[in-house]
């Protein structure tokens, strides 16, 4: 093991800093700061929990420019969209304190002979282990609604963006979050084991792969800790033959790109029907051929470069095994000549069953067109994945996509006419090997409570 994490640029390839490892006595130090925190933060009420997030919101409003301009160093996403990331971190904290006091509040429940009540207790101490995709707003989806609960909170982030994670936890205490109940552990993989391990820990939350979700999963299953897993996906748009085809390829190249196509709920395989196969096709190709990649800074980049070169080099790999077993490659897929992590806008046609364009996650910008006879089929199609995180309908027909959604689409979130990322008001989370859980909206602030029954009488 290196005896520091590094963040490296991924548009100039050089350094911009290292940050030591933290020893175990300096690691078990952090948690114990978070508990000890935690003991006195659980007592407050909250409507005093909601003034300090809220004042966590203003604050990153006022920082905005500046973390955005981290962020974008670090894992070269655009800076538009590091910009928006940030906006949309300060909304989840607004939609967090303004509804979290009434569903968080005790509720009175009928019972015999007495009274009944239902509160929601702080847990403790909640690890959450988190990627370089989205290095503000991961780190918020889940400390922001235990922070609401009353839980102390611990993140291990992504070396990617490890200076980002630090950033977060000074903004957090200079909005006025206590001193170390929010604290960031820079450690291996294995020192990670100790922190799950450890009894002031009574949660676990990870964004990650789903391999890393099964080690992690089986690990707090063995402590029984409870945990939510947010993992992989292969989010599977469906164009269907009344589809408005303009607006099916617009939102599915946008989908597909945001986030330089780093995002667990990027669209991925597009899958048309017959009657708009070829045309779908044609014009995919067209907007993709047009992509402009370059400086992530400069306003007029489409398309920035990838985290890092190994993950550039195994969406490449995936694209060239794709091919070699059928895929019909129509643009892109070859390795720029410059400097900086970059891949082109790439478009695979005609993918099958076999290819890893069908079967596994492209985590770039990259996507798997599949053709499909008739609707039953795009759904079958669909729903033939082992991920479940998200997907999208396009039909004009709004109630009869509602119904496919509702019946039956096996994912955890559904785009009818349209692509998003995330809302703070919708819950936001997947099922079979996309993990299970579920973050933002008052389902996510209830993942990491003690919902405790009182009797009276």
């Amino acid at each position: 093991m290196s005896k520091s994490l590094t963040t490296i640029n991924p548009l100039t390839e050089k350094e911009i800093k290292s940050y030591p490892y933290m020893s175990d006595a300096e690691a078990m130090a952090v948690v114990e700061a978070s508990h000890k925190a935690f003991l006195e933060w659980r007592h407050k009420s909250l409507k005093e929990r909601a003034e300090v997030i809220v004042a966590i919101a203003a604050e990153m409003r006022k920082s905005k420019d500046e973390f955005a301009r981290l962020m974008t160093d670090e894992v070269g996403k655009l800076l538009k969209d590091s910009l928006g990331e940030v906006s949309l971190c300060a909304a989840i904290c607004e939609y967090t304190a303004k509804t979290g006091p009434d569903a968080l509040a005790d509720e009175e429940r009928e019972v015999d002979g007495g009274k009944g009540y239902v509160t929601h207790s702080p847990i403790g101490v909640v690890y959450g282990i988190q990627p370089w995709n989205f290095p503000a707003y991961q780190a918020v989806r889940y400390s922001i609604a235990s922070l609401m609960a009353g839980n102390g909170v611990l993140l291990k982030h992504a070396e990617a963006c490890t200076g980002s994670g630090l950033f977060l936890r000074d903004l957090y205490e200079r909005a006025g979050l206590p001193k170390g109940l929010f604290g960031v552990l820079l450690i291996s993989h294995d020192q990670s084991d100790k922190i799950i391990e450890d009894d002031r820990v009574r949660g676990v939350t990870l964004t990650g792969s789903d391999k890393a979700g099964r080690v992690v999963g089986a690990k707090a299953a063995e402590l029984v800790k409870k945990t939510v897993l947010e993992l992989g996906s292969n989010d599977a748009y469906l164009v269907l033959d009344d589809a408005d085809l303009d607006l099916a390829v617009k939102t599915c190249v946008q989908g597909r790109l945001y986030n330089n196509g780093q995002t667990c709920v990027n669209a991925k395989r597009f899958i048309v029907t017959e009657k708009n196969y070829d045309a779908f096709v044609k014009a995919y190709a067209k907007a993709f051929e047009e992509i402009k990649l370059g400086d992530p800074s400069d306003e007029d980049t489409q398309l920035g470069p990838m985290v890092t070169k190994k993950q550039r080099d195994e969406l490449h790999d995936q694209v060239q095994k794709s091919i070699e077993k059928g895929a019909r490659l129509v643009v892109g897929g070859e390795i720029p000549d410059r400097t900086g992590w970059f891949y082109p806008a790439t478009v695979l046609a005609d993918v099958k069953p076999g290819q890893p364009a069908y079967e596994d996650e492209l985590f770039g910008p990259a996507a798997a067109i599949i053709r499909a006879k008739d609707e039953e089929d795009a759904m079958r199609i669909a729903n033939s994945s082992r991920y479940g995180l998200g997907g999208g309908i396009f039909s004009k027909d709004t109630e009869r996509a509602r119904k496919l959604a509702t019946e039956h689409f096996d994912t955890g979130m559904v785009f009818i006419n349209t692509f998003n990322v995330a809302y703070p008001t919708m819950p936001f989370g997947g099922v079979k090997t996309s993990g299970y859980g579920r973050e933002h909206g008052p389902e996510g602030l209830k993942e990491f409570v003690n919902v405790k029954s009182i009797r009276i009488g």
